[in-house]
């Protein structure tokens, strides 16, 4: 049998390069995936071709190997695309340092080292913009030409891992920020070559000065470092040249550092030395002195009591010292969040939240947390004053690790409406991705938010609790994000359920259990009375009906409490009277969130509904005790249909208490909600429903015992009935509705046309 063999793919040839960077299995998942994809699948296609047509011919030998990576192809995808942002170079190499330093103090509580006595870790920056450079310089543990070799040289090599892994019996690592190994590489986003210049803690160590263009290759060699510690040094590239400015890199630093551990202190190289002037008591070891400085007390003439004249020393001699400028640190080493809480007074919390989010506008009050275990979180949370509606509303939560800025409200973390907050929240145990600006896929990062989210509902239960007055307070400022939070988060909704406030229209504050279960007089609930008043008509049915009653009892649903709210207090004043004037309550729910946040509520509990002020008239505003209104009812009907040309309308006929109500309007409960909400949809963009399409039913409720009904009634076929019942109409639909602008002027001229009337 002749066989035709097909070529299989060549194996592609490597070049040797002395003083090759490599790149190490760690991310070599991630690396792998953006290397050349189309010539592997092209190649495994052939390869699996060639294979199938001459099976029959060769037989292939088992073969185990690892996946070889090209750094030339590679390098610069790590250099470009790892970071989403290029000034994050900062970032990184300042929090190398940090770990440098971190590194050498732990090796001092080890006794593996002694540091000096007067040693103080520090990170300098010294920008150039004339040479085109940045200096990021740091006094910590440093490297030999075997550990520059290991960790900078072969990418993805953590030297922090490495010493974690090497110490890891003896020291705790909460404070290494690097991991991965890749943060030096971030330099070369920005830089044409990057230099390091290091030398070593470990006795007999000698400097090394290592370098590199950007490319694969690099250079090492013996270097001039006199200190211990490590000199990074970025020749930028013309693209990136802003980073080199002093007032820019500042703005830089204090994104990403202002909290870490370590000092980090700015300057211009070569700059002129400034100078600063303090008294001779303030004097440090530290200071350089440049002059001293007497200023003589100074007199002046004044007249005393008894009218002389006599010198009078208005200014002390002062001993002065003119000093170079004292270095000020661009970060805060120990952040409030980092504290106990009972070591915080409430002016700091303040000052942090003024210093951190530039709001001189005061929080509310916030939340302090402090978490060991299961992982380690700390931070603070505050409560804004809110002055604008709810969808506009925009939070800031910062996201740290270990004291390195991460983002800004990165979600997997932050519950969805504790994003309308404002805070920092430090969690060192989060799955960063390599370049840590985003999150692994985690569910550690659920019990996260699930943990932020159980401590803000302890903190606003407990305040309910034990301190009802300034919870009252914070309520009109906190609902929505309580509200929002019951949206988004059932079990947040479970635990706070009991402890949402609801306004009244007598300006009192009650909590759900507490409109449900008001106290009556006797000191008995509704409930008790209700169930009193059952068991008395019980007692007083007929054997032969009791039967038929608990039969009924069984079959039916349990009746639901209702709960009145109003929407606008002015709009629906005339609702309001009413109410008042009976004894009677209602809630306040004037926020757009409202309708979606007790529809919610009711679908979560089938014992209570809620019910607008003006969805019906109950049983207490009528007076049950006049004539039969049949007639009257079938009467005005026709006069008002016909005057208003609308035959769907409803109209009844009452005896209201209030002899000064002529009308009042009702619109069914479920209607007006679901047009509410399609208005919402429409404003927010999602139209494609017409919000008329849900109208609600209107029911037109007259007085009978009302003057101008009973003339309208005893005068229907006057020429003026006409117009005055449609003026009725719409005098009740102002208490439910803004009349458009068609309706309003036909209104104004209405009303023109009755007092015309009044004139004749």
């Amino acid at each position: 049998m002749n066989c035709h063999r097909v070529p299989l793919p060549d194996k592609v040839a490597q070049p040797k390069v002395c003083h090759k960077l490599s790149i190490q299995n760690p991310v070599a998942d991630f690396i792998f995936s953006l290397r050349n994809y189309w010539l592997l699948r092209r190649n495994l296609t052939a390869y699996k071709r060639g294979v199938n047509k001459n099976k029959e011919c060769v037989k292939m030998t088992e073969k185990h190997g690892n996946l070889s990576i090209d750094s030339d192809n590679l390098f610069p995808i790590i250099k470009k695309w790892l970071y989403s942002d290029h000034d994050i170079f900062y970032r990184e190499l300042i929090s190398n340092g940090c770990d440098a330093i971190t590194k050498l103090k732990k090796l001092d509580m080890m006794g593996e080292y002694s540091l000096p006595a007067d040693y103080k870790g520090k990170i300098q920056v010294l920008v150039n913009p004339d040479e085109k450079t940045i200096k990021i310089i740091d006094n910590g543990l440093g490297m030999t030409a075997d550990e520059v070799e290991e960790y900078i040289s072969r990418i993805a090599f953590s030297g922090a891992t490495d010493f974690i892994e090497k110490y890891k019996d003896k020291s705790n690592d909460d404070q290494i920020i690097g991991h991965f190994g890749l943060g030096f590489y971030s330099a070369f986003m920005v830089a044409d070559e990057v230099t390091i210049d290091t030398l070593s803690y470990k006795e007999g160590s000698t400097p090394v000065h290592w370098s590199c263009d950007g490319g694969t290759e690099y250079n090492m060699e013996d270097g001039d470092m006199d200190d211990v510690g490590t000199e990074i040094t970025l020749y930028l590239n013309d693209d990136c040249l802003e980073f080199a400015n002093e007032y820019r890199a500042r703005e830089v630093i204090e994104k990403y550092c202002s909290f870490m551990p370590t000092e980090i202190y700015l300057a211009k190289e070569n700059a002129p030395e400034e100078y600063e002037t303090i008294d001779k008591a303030d004097k440090r070891d530290t200071d350089t002195v440049i002059e001293e400085i007497h200023e003589d007390a100074k007199y002046e003439e004044k007249e005393n009591d008894k009218g002389e004249k006599e010198q009078v020393e208005v200014s002390p001699a002062k001993d002065q010292l003119k000093i170079v400028k004292r270095p000020v640190p661009l970060n805060d080493t120990t952040p409030l969040w980092t504290k106990n809480p009972n070591e915080c007074t409430d002016e700091e919390y303040k000052e942090f939240y003024r210093k951190v989010f530039l709001d001189y506008k005061e929080p509310l009050f916030w939340i302090h947390l402090n978490m060991d275990y299961p992982f380690n979180l700390k931070g603070i949370l505050y409560f804004p004053k809110i002055n604008t509606e709810y969808d506009s509303i925009e939070g800031t939560i910062k996201l740290y690790n270990n004291q390195v800025f991460i983002a800004d409200n990165i979600k997997e973390v932050i519950p969805e409406f504790l994003m309308l907050l404002k805070g920092v929240i430090d969690c060192p145990d989060l799955p960063l991705n390599v370049s840590r600006s985003a999150l692994q896929n985690d569910g550690f990062v659920k019990k996260i938010s699930e943990y932020i989210t159980k401590k803000v509902a302890d903190k606003l239960i407990g305040m309910c609790k034990t301190d009802k007055e300034a919870y009252e307070k914070y309520w009109d400022d906190i609902s929505p994000f309580i509200k929002f939070g019951c949206l988004k988060d059932e079990k947040f909704c479970d635990k706070i359920n009991d402890y949402i406030l609801f306004k009244d229209i007598n300006d009192k504050y009650q909590t759900l259990p507490e409109l449900l279960a008001p106290v009556a007089d006797d000191g008995k609930t509704d409930a008790e009375s209700a169930d009193a008043s059952d068991d008395t008509k019980k007692a007083e049915n007929t054997d032969a009906n009791a039967d038929s009653s608990a039969n009924t009892d069984e079959n039916k649903e349990p009746e639901k409490n209702t709960v009145y709210y109003v929407t606008d207090v002015v709009q629906q004043g005339q609702y309001i009277k009413l109410f008042k004037e009976q004894g009677m309550n209602a809630v306040i729910l004037d926020h757009n969130i409202d309708t979606s946040f007790i529809t919610q509520l009711e679908q979560r509990n089938d014992h209570y509904k809620f019910m607008r002020i003006d969805a019906d008239l109950t049983e207490s505003l009528k007076d049950e005790s006049g004539a039969d209104l049949t007639e009257a009812t079938t009467t005005l009907s026709e006069v008002f249909k016909k005057a208003l040309n609308n035959d769907k309308l409803t109209v009844k006929v009452e005896n209201l208490k209030n002899a000064d109500v002529a009308s009042v309007l009702t619109l069914s409960e479920q209607g007006r909600r679901m047009q509410d909400m399609m208005k919402m949809y429409a404003a927010g963009g999602m139209g494609g429903m017409d919000p008329s399409m849900f109208a609600a039913d209107q029911t037109l409720t007259l007085n009978a015992n009302n003057e101008l009904v009973k003339y309208i009634l005893d005068n229907k076929d006057s020429e003026h009935v006409p117009m005055f019942a449609e003026q009725l109409y719409y005098l009740a639909m102002l208490s439910n509705q803004p009349l458009s602008v068609d309706q309003m002027t036909k209104f104004v001229k209405r009303s023109n046309d009755i007092m015309l009337l009044l004139t004749k």
